[in-house]
């Protein structure tokens, strides 16, 4: 059975990542993942057809992060199908998590999901980030959305005094780290290791000043 399947293959992901969650955010992770493929059919959510690759390299690719999201506020800009947003938010109920992009057949997908899932700390935004309005967030974060100098621009603004981007980036981004802001400076580049994906993984961390 394709959720059992799913199911072990999380448990396994989130064994070598040395994280321990509750049956029920396994269970809605393995559902999320299943309408993620559902309506990817008629949407167009992402390039990955197969439930077993949605699995790798977008929920424990997006697991990979928990230990980064340490806050009570998050918006995930540019979320498309709601990566690293909506895992997020299973796994951490304390957590806000808004949810922003500019695709509406995306945002509709992603009410969809916090309705069956149940998820009462999502706020899903249609719009472009440098038009909404909203309030400050403690952590913006971003997913092969665009560079580091493009993020400051666009997002930098809604992040509070003192708050982080936490940006997913594949290889090491020496030519973005040179970006030009007086409003954030680096705090620390992390090389993620994550199970069942190819390639580098790294997690660009700035701060606010």
């Amino acid at each position: 059975m394709l959720e059992q399947s799913l199911l072990n293959q999380l448990k396994r992901g989130c064994e070598l990542l040395g994280l321990t969650l509750a049956d029920e955010q396994c269970q809605k992770l393995v559902a999320y993942v299943m309408l993620l493929h559902k309506w990817n059919k008629v949407y167009n959510l992402t390039s990955i057809r197969e439930p077993e690759q949605m699995m790798a390299r977008h929920i424990i690719d997006s697991l990979s992060v928990l230990p980064y999201i340490t806050s009570i506020s998050l918006l995930d800009v540019g979320t498309g199908g709601g990566l690293p947003g909506v895992p997020v938010a299973i796994c951490q109920p304390q957590t806000r998590v808004s949810l922003l992009d500019s695709n509406s057949k995306k945002t509709r997908f992603l009410q969809q999901v916090k309705a069956e899932l149940a998820l009462d700390n999502v706020t899903v935004v249609h719009g472009r980030v440098e038009q909404v309005s909203l309030p400050k967030f403690a952590i913006i974060t971003a997913r092969a959305f665009a560079s580091i100098d493009d993020i400051i621009q666009l997002a930098g603004s809604h992040c509070e005094e003192g708050g982080k981007l936490v940006l997913m980036k594949g290889t090491y981004p020496e030519e973005e780290l040179a970006f030009e802001s007086t409003d954030f400076h680096l705090h620390d580049v992390i090389s993620l290791n994550v199970p069942e994906c190819d390639g580098e993984r790294h997690l660009v961390r700035l701060i606010k000043d």
